[in-house]
């Protein structure tokens, strides 16, 4: 049985693949923003390894969160689902950062970087990541007026292409990005006409089954089937300048 963190447990897609992994005998480490989060999974948590609390939008929460990770012990699989949604404004962070970058680009970033490298990742994307290019110029919303959606997929570019540098980087480890579809979560709202399982279901098959095409790497997937990313996530030189603005903003050297 494998042991999984899962980011952004409490509810939606994070939540249903905590508790298919936890039914199928998997220890799994859960993650909420807030100990009140942290209660709607009560009845996952006594079968649950752990629950973790951080905010992902504070980068001093998102580091100690990796420290707590590590104690536990060395992770298989670290699934990045957590993130948000359309923010009405760039609501800056305690660092100064905009919070749907913080959330949803650097601290995934943060977390693959100081938590001990484990055998798989899987990132959570969009299909609205197509629509990020040319995100680097102003990746921190500094001098672009606000436009929550363009920087909601801006977000979802950075990790998919995240997703693939690490395939690339990181040869020992199977790295992958998920675009679970527009789902009837609360982010996706009860008029989203995709699977809600087939979102969740493909998380857990690349963080624990051993099929053989779930065991390959730099892959963006959609319903457990390969889907072509947009160009830029495939592009080293985009990945590489992305990975080195990331180290810029956080501190933190990845590769």
């Amino acid at each position: 049985m494998a042991r999984v963190f899962i980011t952004g447990s409490t509810d939606g897609l994070g939540r249903a693949a905590a508790g298919l992994l936890i039914d199928q005998g998997h220890e799994v480490v859960l993650h909420a923003r807030t100990r009140q989060r942290a209660a709607s999974v009560a009845e996952l948590a006594p079968r649950a390894a752990a629950v973790l609390i951080a905010d992902l939008a504070s980068a001093a929460e998102t580091r100690a969160l990796a420290g707590q990770v590590n104690d536990i012990g060395p992770m298989d699989a670290v699934v990045h689902n957590a993130g948000i949604y359309l923010e009405p404004s760039r609501a800056p962070t305690e660092e100064g950062h905009a919070r749907t970058l913080a959330v949803n680009t650097l601290a995934p970033y943060l977390l693959t970087a100081l938590i001990d490298r484990p055998g798989r990742l899987v990132y959570l994307s969009s299909g609205m990541h197509h629509g990020g290019n040319g995100s680097l110029r102003d990746i921190d919303w500094v001098r672009r007026p606000w436009n929550p959606a363009k920087a909601y997929s801006e977000s979802k570019l950075h990790v998919t292409a995240l997703a693939l540098t690490l395939a690339r980087a990181w040869p020992g480890v199977l790295s992958n990005a998920v675009d679970p579809g527009w789902v009837p979560t609360k982010m996706g709202g009860p008029g989203a006409s995709d699977d809600l399982e087939m979102g969740y279901l493909t998380q857990t098959w690349l963080a624990v089954s051993t099929d053989p095409a779930a065991i390959t790497s730099g892959g963006y997937w959609y319903h457990r089937q390969r889907q072509a990313p947009a160009a830029e996530a495939s592009d080293p030189a985009f990945q590489d300048q992305l990975v080195g603005r990331l180290a810029d903003l956080t501190g933190v050297t990845l590769l």
